[in-house]
């Protein structure tokens, strides 16, 4: 009995090890546009990316871009914060300096509802945050999920008026370790013979 405790425990305790390891994307610019059909990015560079590929930290004006679009308005509005649909698309590319690989490195969607929160400061100016998450593919076949923050800059005492800059922005997308998949595999298959003998038994 204590031999399927165990196996139980190793079992339920393999799913947070399976997805330790993460690649972390910074922009920075660009220009955020948007309506009640959706908001969407463009030319916004990367200027750092963390754990891709195994490697660290990699920074530099200009690596690439991030680009997105979301899904249409579904609550709230464009000037006092809301909900977009999930959907829309969202695209990381590299152009091949310092390292980081040229062409696409993720390439997904908006995997469920995109808030865009007000934040009245203190002087009674405004800024605006837009947080989602996303899942796609990194590289050319490894599923990811994650969750992006992006910051508009102080938009003064008005709202947003369907045109503002980005200040910064980031994306942490989690990946999976095929070596963990392949062992929690094996122990729920073991943990499956176990209990199947035990039942067999009495």
């Amino acid at each position: 009995m204590k031999r399927v405790l165990w196996l139980t425990v190793l079992a339920l305790a393999l799913p947070l090890t399976a997805f330790a390891d993460s690649v972390d994307f910074t922009n920075s610019g660009g220009i955020l546009a948007g309506c009640s059909n959706g908001l969407s990015l463009t030319g916004s560079a990367l200027i750092a990316v963390n754990g891709l590929n195994g490697s660290g930290l990699v920074t530099g004006n200009d690596l690439g871009s991030v680009s997105f679009s979301t899904g249409a308005l579904s609550g709230g509005s464009m000037q006092m914060g809301g909900t977009f649909a999930a959907g829309g698309s969202f695209t990381v590319t590299g152009n091949g300096s310092n390292g980081i690989p040229n062409g696409t490195i993720f390439s997904g969607t908006f995997s469920g509802p995109v808030t865009w929160t007000l934040v009245t400061l203190a002087n009674g100016t405004h800024n605006y945050t837009l947080t989602g998450a996303v899942a796609g593919t990194l590289g050319s076949s490894l599923h990811t999920d994650g969750v992006t923050v992006q910051l508009t800059i102080n938009t003064g005492r008005g709202f947003f008026n369907g045109r503002t800059h980005i200040s910064s922005g980031d994306t942490n997308v989690v990946v999976p370790e095929p070596g963990s998949l392949s062992l929690l595999g094996t122990g729920l298959l073991g943990l499956a013979g176990l209990v199947r003998r035990k039942l067999k038994a009495s």
